[in-house]
């Protein structure tokens, strides 16, 4: 059976229409007190800022005490806190309600299990099934849970991972600017960089429930650089709604690509004897120049399926301590158990207090493959996966694939997360990568069309 419901990261879409509504939660939260808490009878539950949160934690309790199961209320912490905290808290799985970078109309549900770990596809496919089911749901009125408040806002355990990365008063020479994207770590960035001694302008770190990724952000980072540029400072931080990515800039104001970042921890790491397993992780989707530039530092370099759970399960098979995706999400395993946009740009700030250069004297850190990347929107998930499995496109990305064998690639994937096809082209040549790159959106347009 094919998932319809869980994409790369859990559920997403839409807040107050399907799957994203009060009756499929409270189902779901049903379904879960059934087959998954039968151990501890008890789950965490965190969210992001957006406005819907409160709604879909509402939905979720009442499935869950109604079915004698104990909800702690994580309240609004950063994802990879929540996945960190969960194997401490004596439960049988956690929810982070979130949509990441997306705008504050959407949200989603990533189900975490008891080890910190996100679902897994067996187990997403399993629940699915399960809620395809359409069995009868008993109550007891001796089986009702109850709301245990988690009186914390992640403040002090960011202020004490931030002492095992930086002495104290490292970065009082730098001039940070700090993104937080009215999200969760609004509070908790601005906070802990300033403790360090850094020097910080804060921007997006009001959230009101609704501007949450609004022009801000990872995706919208044109204020950032902006502002950095105006006031002469060394970056700019941005994160996204839920703390798992991050996207910098450097002093005059250009974004750095995350692949680059990934080099940039892997060098970091290897001179300060940080990388024991010599591995680092990424996915099929980071530029063929950073798989040449981690070989040439001698260390094993692997790749996985565009996911961070994907790269995470490839870490841990490896034995690896850093791995991480273009897009921005780097895992730093010796920290945290998923991608953390704080920790990982503590640890990038460590790196250029101790160089005492620019940032722009340092990035590049490795030559890119020429690239054509485009994201192409549809109406709705549907429409998306018609073009992705028709015969035609198929058979020219088969065609162009075997064009490029040898010194370039191609890939054509769906979003997990949103209604967007991704194209990916990359060759030694600007020129083949480019033309590669017009058949195959030459081929979408014609299938849309038709």
């Amino acid at each position: 059976m094919t998932q319809k419901l869980f994409g790369t990261d859990g559920i997403r879409g839409v807040a107050n229409t399907f799957p994203l509504t009060i009756d499929f939660c409270t189902k779901l939260a049903t379904t879960l007190a059934q087959d998954v808490c039968l151990n501890k009878k008890q789950v965490a539950i965190a969210r992001d800022t957006r406005i819907s949160g409160t709604m879909l934690f509402s939905a979720l309790v009442a499935g869950f005490t109604a079915q004698g199961i104990n909800v702690i209320d994580l309240g609004i912490i950063p994802t990879p806190l929540c996945t960190t905290l969960t194997p401490q808290l004596n439960v049988d799985m956690s929810i982070m309600i979130t949509a990441s970078h997306n705008p504050y109309q959407d949200n989603g549900l990533k189900l975490i299990t008891a080890d910190g770990d996100k679902f897994s596809d067996e187990q997403s496919r399993k629940i699915e099934q399960k809620l395809e089911l359409n069995h009868d749901i008993t109550y007891s009125p001796e089986k009702i849970g109850k709301i245990i408040p988690w009186n914390n806002n992640g403040l002090e355990h960011y202020l004490h991972i931030s002492s095992q990365i930086v002495p104290p008063n490292a970065l009082k020479k730098l001039k940070i600017v700090l993104d937080s994207a009215n999200g969760v770590f609004s509070y908790i960035m601005p906070e802990v960089f300033k403790y360090l001694g850094a020097e910080v302008i804060s921007l997006a770190a009001s959230p009101d429930g609704y501007n949450i990724n609004a022009d801000c952000g990872s995706q919208h980072t044109e204020k950032l650089a902006q502002t950095v540029i105006e006031n002469g400072y060394n970056l700019g931080i941005a994160v996204d709604g839920d703390g798992d990515r991050i996207i910098i800039c450097d002093e005059n104001g250009k974004r750095l690509d995350g692949d680059q970042i990934i080099a940039y921890l892997a060098t970091y790491m290897l001179q300060n004897n940080l990388l024991p397993s010599k591995a680092v992780v990424a996915t099929i989707y980071s530029n063929l120049g950073l798989g040449k530039y981690i070989s040439s530092l001698g260390l094993n370099y692997y790749t996985t399926a565009v996911g961070e759970r994907y790269v995470i399960e490839k870490m841990r098979d490896v034995q690896a301590n850093l791995g991480g995706e273009e897009s921005g999400h780097m895992v730093l395993s010796d920290y945290t158990r998923t991608g953390d946009a704080l920790i990982t740009a503590l640890i990038i700030c460590a790196g250029i207090a101790r160089q005492n250069r620019q940032l722009s004297k340092i990035f590049p850190v490795f030559t890119p493959f020429p690239c054509e990347s485009h994201n192409l929107r549809f109406a709705n998930k549907e429409a998306a996966t018609q073009i992705m499995q028709s015969e035609a496109l198929q058979s020219c990305v088969s065609q162009i694939s075997q064009q490029l064998d040898g010194h370039g690639r191609i890939i054509v994937r769906p979003s997990g997360t949103e209604p967007v096809i991704r194209l990916k082209i990359e060759d030694e040549n600007s020129q083949t990568a480019h033309q590669a790159a017009e058949k195959i959106l030459t081929c979408i347009k014609n299938l849309t069309a038709s």
